[in-house]
């Protein structure tokens, strides 16, 4: 439909009032596109900011704070501006810190930044367990660092009644390195088919580690996992704790009493009075199972697990004891018990 204009002839929808406005509106957000209805609102009642505010339940506060920033011919100061700070405070770290960061995460996956920042330390390096932190976060988001996908192999075994068990006395304390040994197994399924037998021993005051696989968990395996635990312990032992598993029973209760070795055996269903090593055992399979490459032979499984047991021993910080590992802490209870029967002496 057109008409004549002054002697022009032009097109009717060009008459419609505040299209040239409609058109050059730039592409705003909700939030922007609301605030623009305020200054038309404010434009159409004679510039009342008090009546503005009201009708659209704003403060008169923030109705003048964004008058100010208002301009008809820019409508895009009204989107909102990004909180981020001026001024950002840039890393201080070196390079240097950050490759030794990432060679050590990859040489432990399942370390955080408080036990690798110990690491860092012994290595010379000056930082905190934060720093550690944003460097790791960094790694993270640049994709340079990957992590390991988890693949949960271990299961949960049944529990199973024991008809006689020798209670621990209630008087009776752990003080020393060897006063309890905590010894427990795991199942440990890295293939298809495929079910190992993972034998842990932790000291509840040094936390010293020894560990071992089997095929098959036995009363005569275990048996023999006690050799190995006696072999391999800095110190004496004097008490072993198990669950009621079968394989703590017959031939390890005999050699046990054999080597004059204290067994105390929990009541069913009771696996948090063994918790020291039942942690051991999450940390083994997050920190060695889930990462190690192995063919799981029991050949190669056992060289790789002796590695591992060093490393855990003597290389890993743990939280429980200050971030010293179990030798570190064994040869400062040495120093101190020396200290003391100095002084008891004189």
């Amino acid at each position: 439909m057109k008409g004549r204009y002054n002697g022009c002839v032009m097109n009717v929808y060009c008459t419609m009032p505040g299209y040239k406005r409609l058109a050059s509106l730039p592409k705003l957000s909700k939030k922007a596109r609301q605030r623009l209805k305020w200054f038309d609102y404010y434009d159409s009642h004679n510039h009342n900011a008090r009546l503005t505010s009201r009708y659209f339940g704003i403060s008169p506060q923030a109705f003048y704070r964004w008058k100010r920033r208002y301009d008809p011919y820019h409508l895009e100061r009204l989107e909102d501006r990004s909180c981020r700070p001026r001024m950002v405070r840039q890393p201080t770290y070196s390079a240097e810190l950050v490759a030794a960061v990432e060679r050590l995460r990859q040489e432990y996956p399942r370390w955080g930044k408080d036990k690798l920042v110990i690491l860092l330390r012994r290595k010379g390096f000056a930082c905190s367990a934060s720093t550690v932190g944003r460097i790791l976060k960094k790694l993270k988001e640049r994709g340079v660092l990957n992590e390991p996908l988890p693949n949960h192999i271990s299961a949960r075994k049944s529990q199973r009644q024991r008809p006689y068990a020798v209670r621990k006395p209630k008087d009776y304390l752990a003080k020393e390195p060897g006063d309890i040994v905590e010894v427990d197994t795991l199942d440990v399924r890295p293939l298809p088919g495929l079910v190992l037998k993972h034998f842990t021993a932790r000291d509840v005051i040094s936390r010293w580690d020894i560990l071992e696989a089997h095929t098959r968990a036995s009363s005569h395996t275990a048996a023999a996992f006690i050799d190995t635990l006696l072999k391999r312990m800095p110190f004496p032992v004097k008490v072993i704790q198990v669950d009621g598993g079968s394989e703590f029973q017959d031939a390890f209760k005999e050699e046990c009493q054999r080597r004059e070795i204290k067994l105390f055996v929990l009541p069913p269903r009771s696996p948090k009075l063994n918790g020291h090593v039942e942690r051991a055992q999450r940390t083994h399979t997050e920190e060695f199972y889930e990462v190690t490459q192995t063919s799981f032979e029991i050949a190669d499984l056992t060289q790789a697990l002796l590695g591992w047991e060093i490393i855990y021993n003597t290389v890993r910080p743990h939280q429980a004891l200050g971030y010293l590992t179990p030798q570190e802490f064994l040869k400062l209870h040495q120093q101190n018990k020396g200290k003391e029967e100095v002084s008891l002496r004189y």
